[in-house]
């Protein structure tokens, strides 16, 4: 017969297994969860992995971006499941300006204009990375990179890019961040007749396609 304070002993145990499973789950598990792209897999916080087989390489922007690619020291190249340092390195650049910089109001018209023609529904399941007032609406990596680059171009070159110019810059990361994603995406336009731009397959303009 099992004596009560043996009971006792047992029952505390029980419960400090069952909050340290508990602690484990909140703490460690639930900050990654929704940081893969559509399939879960993860290659690093920011990039999607895909198998080779399945995702079209000539598809993803090349080479150095226009004006803020230099400046910011940033290339297309970087953003790779193959190197996820180098791509967590690039993310983390551009979201941590989506903190740093500080816009009019007239700059923040524009930004909201453009901003809210693009989402991260991979991560996020929001109309757009901005809210209507502006404010951050996602808080994955992706989204803070696109809205920080998105505040760079428009506070310091604001006559280098038009809206739509923008829009295709954030679009081309975003398809740099989901690669197979992205490719799957434009295979699906381009058989209905869409072109498979980077706007067209990035921003929202035919989400859920």
């Amino acid at each position: 017969m099992v004596s009560k304070s043996l009971l006792e002993k047992l029952m505390i145990g029980g419960v400090a297994v069952a909050f340290f499973v508990f602690a484990f789950s909140f703490f460690v598990l639930l900050p990654n969860a929704g940081q893969g792209g559509a399939s879960g897999a993860v290659a690093s916080p920011g990039v999607s992995a895909a198998p080779a087989s399945t995702q079209d390489n000539s598809f993803l922007p090349k080479g150095v971006p226009r004006v803020y690619g230099v400046e910011l020291g940033v290339s297309y190249d970087g953003v790779s499941a193959s190197d996820p340092k180098a791509a967590d390195a690039i993310i983390r650049k551009l979201g941590a300006l989506d903190n740093s910089i500080v816009l009019d109001s007239g700059q923040m018209e524009r930004y909201k204009k453009v901003a809210s023609q693009i989402s991260c529904e991979y991560c996020c399941d929001v109309d757009a990375i901005i809210f209507a007032d502006g404010s951050a609406a996602c808080g994955c990596a992706h989204s803070f990179a696109m809205r920080g680059l998105a505040k760079y171009i428009i506070k310091n070159h604001p006559a280098d890019f038009s809206d739509d110019e923008i829009l295709e810059e954030l679009s081309k990361w975003k398809v740099l961040f989901f690669p197979s994603q992205s490719s799957a995406k434009a295979a699906r336009l381009e058989a209905k007749g869409i072109e498979g731009t980077y706007i067209n397959v990035a921003s929202n303009k035919y989400r859920g396609e």
